[in-house]
């Protein structure tokens, strides 16, 4: 036979069945209060509308806000790769970092009035990929403007005859003048577009390897500016700085050319080791596609607590870079101007 309910449990049931009657009478009350404040924004638009004006608090949704505010974005004729071949060189908690770099940088092409054209993960297997399936049922599949490989990012050239780069057209990156495919990826309205540049087709990723430049903070050659028609690999790696020159050896071994971030010539005072992760890698280069200046880009995108000084408040010269590059690592310079890889801990 069925056991009687203690009072205590008759109580709790009962305080119970008062909950879930409340939360049906919260959530009528707050469906109302949101119908009521869309339709006073609607109000305010229908009048400032009338008024020949946009209403400073009932203006267009966010999205279409931008829209406004960037009619046209015109994205930078180049292609960016993360090479992700680095899956079994990371812990757990590092791979989970990379993860929310990879999410980051997406999400920087997509708010900025000048996208790059091209956005490639190459390498991508393990506990990389795993780690992305598991995110929001795959979502990472539907970012549009990005495409994903499993093989490495040498599938670029692979069949692409040797020669001047300059004389190579990549087949997958639209000539200047001509941005009508991948403009529809970032959302740009094609009806604005000549009608001559409609309908092209998105095509394979290929490229010469003279075109190709890996960014390595170990290179010795520093990047004077970023050119249409090449492609810029970036080391999705966070490591902690336990590998060192692994993508300048990399690249070598491959018959890659490298470069370097101007971080040294523009930011040579800064008192903080300069530690970047992948995406703010990817939003410096960003940022000056923009404003064609790197000192602007640098200073836009480096965390600005990297230039305070880390000794003020610490009279006993105790090391304090750890704290401060918690969450970053790609990136990072030493006094004299060397450039490290450098890792992640979150």
């Amino acid at each position: 036979p069925q056991q009687p309910l203690s009072k205590n449990a008759q109580k709790r049931l009962a305080k119970e069945a008062r909950r879930a009657e409340q939360k049906l009478v919260w959530r009528a009350r707050d469906k109302e209060k949101r119908k009521q404040k869309k339709a006073e924004k609607r109000k305010l638009r229908d009048e400032a509308a009338a008024a020949g004006e946009e209403a400073a608090e009932g203006g267009p949704p966010p999205a279409k806000r931008a829209r406004i505010e960037h009619p046209q974005r015109i994205p930078f004729n180049a292609r960016v790769v993360i090479d992700l071949g680095f899956d079994d060189k990371m812990t757990f908690k590092e791979v989970n970092s990379l993860c929310s770099q990879l999410n980051h940088t997406h999400s920087a092409n997509k708010r900025t009035n000048r996208p790059i054209a091209h956005l490639l993960m190459t390498g991508l297997n393990g506990r990389t990929k795993e780690r992305l399936d598991a995110m929001n049922d795959k979502a990472y599949l539907r970012w549009k403007g990005v495409d994903w490989w499993e093989e490495g990012y040498e599938r670029l050239w692979e069949g692409v005859p040797c020669g001047d780069a300059s004389e190579l057209v990549d087949s997958s990156i639209p000539a200047p003048g001509d941005p009508s495919q991948i403009a529809e990826d970032h959302g740009v309205p094609t009806g604005s577009l000549n009608p001559l540049q409609k309908g092209r087709q998105s095509e394979e990723h290929t490229a010469a390897k003279e075109s190709v430049i890996y960014l390595t903070a170990d290179s010795e050659n520093e990047i004077a500016e970023l050119k249409e028609g090449e492609t810029y690999i970036i080391g999705g790696i966070v490591d902690r700085n336990r590998y060192k020159n692994l993508c300048q050896n990399k690249a070598a071994d491959q018959g890659v050319r490298t470069g370097r971030l101007p971080i040294g010539t523009y930011l040579a005072n800064m008192p903080t080791r300069k530690v970047l992760t992948v995406n703010q890698v990817f939003e410096i280069l960003v940022k000056w596609t923009e404003e064609r200046d790197w000192e602007k880009a640098l200073m836009h995108v480096m965390p600005k607590r990297k230039f305070k000084d880390p000794n003020a408040n610490n009279p006993q010269g105790k090391e304090v870079g750890d704290e401060l590059d918690n969450d970053e690592g790609d990136y990072e310079e030493d006094g004299a101007g060397e450039l490290e890889t450098k890792g992640d801990s979150a």
